[in-house]
């Protein structure tokens, strides 16, 4: 397929389960973030082109995804905003 999509672990409390995106939506939910919470424009890994369907790259990518992830659920320690809660699928998962 064209479009590499990153398997996610997430974890919240005593919840874990696993989200799949493509770089395009992290993109997305960032841009929103970025100008409805002021999080940091950099936070999020940029796109690289070069050699990305290499699969270091891809698990390299994969990993700063969870990361960044993480970053923002630890900002958003007790409610996250909707746009982060409905990209991580909070609705089917956290009760």
């Amino acid at each position: 397929s064209l479009f590499q999509v990153y398997i996610i672990e997430v974890s919240v409390g005593n919840h874990q389960w696993t989200v799949k995106h493509r770089y395009s939506d992290f993109h997305d939910l960032h841009e929103k973030l970025v100008s409805e919470k002021k999080i940091d424009k950099n936070l999020l890994p940029p796109k690289k082109i070069i050699g990305k369907n290499s699969k270091s790259l891809v698990e390299k990518r994969q990993k700063e995804l969870e990361v960044y992830l993480q970053t923002l659920l630890v900002k958003f320690p007790v409610t996250a905003p909707k746009v982060l809660s409905h990209f991580l699928h909070f609705h089917l998962y956290v009760s």
